[in-house]
């Protein structure tokens, strides 16, 4: 009758652990990201879970995609058009189109021509009021 209550009790161990995921047991510091490439050993524990029981495993994969623990740290892709990087570059005087010009050449290392954009001249106090600027411009 011990080894019965033993062995549930390591099988019910085994289910919570699962429950958890590997990724967010072992990588806790990695909550949070978003993108990047898989970790291999994150993925193949998840793998054997899946594979001797088929929920927990799929409850393990999916808490680790959520929480980002599934990813390599370092990896995420950089998209240039991403929304998310909003740069502001700090400029004393008056800003002329030749001026602007080369900050952003400066800082993104290639040669734009503002004379065919669209361009509207916008003052701001801070970053948060340029981010809400931005996106009522952008409507």
């Amino acid at each position: 009758m011990k080894i019965k209550s033993i062995v549930k009790a390591m099988v019910g161990i085994g289910l919570v652990a699962h429950l958890t995921a590997c990724g967010t047991l072992l990588y806790p510091e990695r909550k949070g990201q978003t993108d990047g490439r898989i970790d291999p050993g994150v993925a193949a524990m998840n793998g054997v879970g899946l594979l001797l029981f088929i929920i927990p495993g799929l409850v393990a994969f999916a808490v680790d995609f959520h929480n980002g623990t599934i990813y390599l740290p370092g990896t995420a892709s950089t998209d240039a058009n991403s929304e998310d990087e909003l740069v502001a570059i700090k400029h004393d005087g008056p800003l002329t189109y030749e001026e602007a010009q080369r900050l952003i050449a400066e800082h993104t290392g290639s040669d734009v021509d503002l004379s065919k954009a669209e361009q509207q001249a916008l003052r701001a106090m801070n970053e948060k009021a340029i981010a809400v600027q931005l996106q009522q411009a952008a409507k």
